[in-house]
């Protein structure tokens, strides 16, 4: 089997490296930027921190926040509006995944008009040009998108999240400074952080995993696992934000290589029908499936369990459902919703969402989650009524 491995052109890592998108811009002599940030980075003064750099260099800008959590076709379609008239050429994305995915779209469609309709390039998209020159600045150790050649799209008009895959995709540059994290709060930071581990667990287990993705997988486990408590605990440790950070990352390069599996498949719809976060989803879906996959583990479990365990185990006394047990004690102890009622009914924020409107939801949610690839590479073979039953297990 061949593998490719593809990555971006530069990095820059730790606390002050935001100051390095001036240099950046200077350097590949970009003329104008359109920054692309949600709404409460914006609020939240987190954007202020890059626009500072622009401002004291000098370099005119534009920003783009018409930008949801789980990020529509409408957003990244003004988007593209946006940078054409503003006649940026350079794209700087400020944020988590929902705004680096945004700015992903934006750029890629930029350079490929033929794929104005967002739902055209789902899959591997069959772009011929490179995006717009895109600065990822991670505000979250979450998502890894960063480094990644996904971009995660909402359809509300199927309830449907459709998937870009496109190497032309990947920012050419990413600023990973810790200082950046700091200002969200704990909810977020548990979400993202535990998103980030699912990432590397996945492709740690993925049967499309290799000896180059198993290394960012397991030193994005090790960074993760010794650092999520403390992260959401201490929201101002730098130390920890900057492991996280770079967990992130190095999760982002893994599951680009090894794809992820069911936690993932599973939890798309979930957000694309109920609004759930993606990191929760993620989260309160990794105990049930880590449940059913362990009839196919082949030693790995033991591995992923010392990461996340405050108690280490030896090979000799561990059982792969003691990694049930040390998830939904991690989980438990940074905050994450018990189960996936719990997750929905949050998410509804006071709106009232019966048991019966979440059943009627499991059937088009397994078929949705049946049209994801990362099933295919789940250590467990799975069918529909399988998925139907994971989501029942996790209400």
């Amino acid at each position: 089997m061949v593998n490719r491995f593809v990555l971006n052109e530069k990095s820059y890592h730790g606390a002050g490296a935001v100051k390095e998108i001036a240099t950046v811009i200077k350097s590949g002599n970009y003329k104008k930027v359109l920054v692309c940030s949600d709404p409460d980075l914006l609020k939240f003064g987190v954007t202020k921190k890059v626009t500072d750099v622009l401002d004291e260099n000098g370099i005119p800008y534009d920003i783009y926040s018409d930008i949801k959590p789980n990020p529509t076709i409408e957003n990244v379609t003004h988007g593209v509006e946006a940078f054409k008239a503003s006649g940026a050429d350079v794209i700087v994305a400020v944020g988590g995944g929902s705004s680096m995915d945004t700015a992903k779209a934006i750029g890629i469609i930029a350079t490929n008009p033929e794929f104005s309709d967002v739902r055209s390039l789902e899959g591997v998209a069959p772009t011929k040009h490179k995006s717009a020159p895109i600065i990822a600045v991670p505000t979250t150790a979450g998502t890894g998108s960063e480094v990644t050649a996904f971009s995660v799209i909402t359809d509300h008009s199927r309830d449907y999240k459709l998937t870009v895959f496109s190497y032309e995709l990947l920012p050419e540059y990413a600023i990973l400074d810790p200082e950046l994290l700091i200002s969200a709060p704990a909810s977020v930071a548990a979400a993202c952080g535990i998103d980030a581990f699912i990432h590397a667990e996945e492709a740690y287990i993925s049967t499309a995993a290799s000896p180059f993705s198993d290394a960012m997988a397991e030193k994005a486990m090790e960074l993760i696992g010794k650092n999520i408590r403390r992260f959401v605990a201490r929201r101002t440790d730098l130390e920890a934000a900057e492991a996280m950070l770079t967990g992130s990352l190095f999760a982002g390069i893994a599951f680009s290589y090894a794809r992820l599996g069911n936690v993932h498949a599973m939890s798309h719809p979930v957000s694309a029908f109920f609004d759930v976060p993606h990191g929760v989803a993620n989260a309160v879906l990794l105990p049930v499936i880590a449940e059913y996959n362990a009839l196919a583990d082949y030693g790995r479990y033991l591995k992923i369990y010392n990461y996340i365990s405050e108690i280490p185990a030896y090979a000799d006394e561990f059982e792969p459902m003691m990694l049930v047990g040390a998830v939904r004690e991690l989980t438990a102890a940074i905050g994450i919703p018990a189960s996936l009622t719990d997750a929905i009914r949050q998410a509804a924020k006071g709106k009232e969402v019966t048991a019966e409107e979440i059943e009627s939801k499991i059937v088009p949610m397994a078929v949705d989650a049946m049209k994801s690839g990362n099933i295919a590479v789940n250590p467990r073979a799975s069918r529909q009524q399988d998925i139907e039953a994971l989501y029942r297990k996790a209400l």
